[in-house]
């Protein structure tokens, strides 16, 4: 099982990062993204992330407001990802000095390429979002 890790800051408290990181069904349409699709709500709702190369369908298994903790899978096998067995948990933490810490981290198995490849595709995943966060929270 190959692991990926990306451990970041942001210059903001951890309601506003987690209002920004820990809403599920906060992905839009955009650069690479043709559209998302939501069905159901809370714990066990799934989003359907669509590219012109097919689609990632990733379900929400935690939850957690108050920890600020969320984990999510990848369920369907046809994911234009090459990950399998995939699931990602974001930890949130409160450096007690206005910032705060993101822990993202993915478990899969890689599929159709090598390990390494995977796992430098998944922490870019993870880097770009923290960073799109940063763009919104710290401007």
């Amino acid at each position: 099982m190959a692991e990926a890790k990306v451990v970041d800051s942001i210059k903001a408290d951890i309601e506003a990062v987690w209002a920004e990181l820990g809403n599920f069904s906060g992905i839009k349409a955009g650069p690479g993204i043709d559209s998302v699709d939501y069905e159901g709500e809370g714990v066990g709702m799934t989003r359907s992330i669509n590219m012109s190369n097919g689609s990632v369908v990733e379900r929400l298994d935690v939850h957690d407001s108050e920890n600020k903790i969320f984990t999510y899978s990848i369920i369907n096998e046809d994911s234009v990802l090459p990950f399998a067995d995939y699931s990602a948990t974001i930890r949130l933490s409160d450096n007690g000095d206005g910032t705060t810490g993101v822990d993202w981290t993915g478990q899969f198995e890689s599929r159709g390429i090598e390990e390494e490849k995977a796992v430098k595709l998944a922490s870019g995943i993870y880097g770009n979002a923290i960073n799109n966060a940063k763009k919104v929270l710290e401007s």
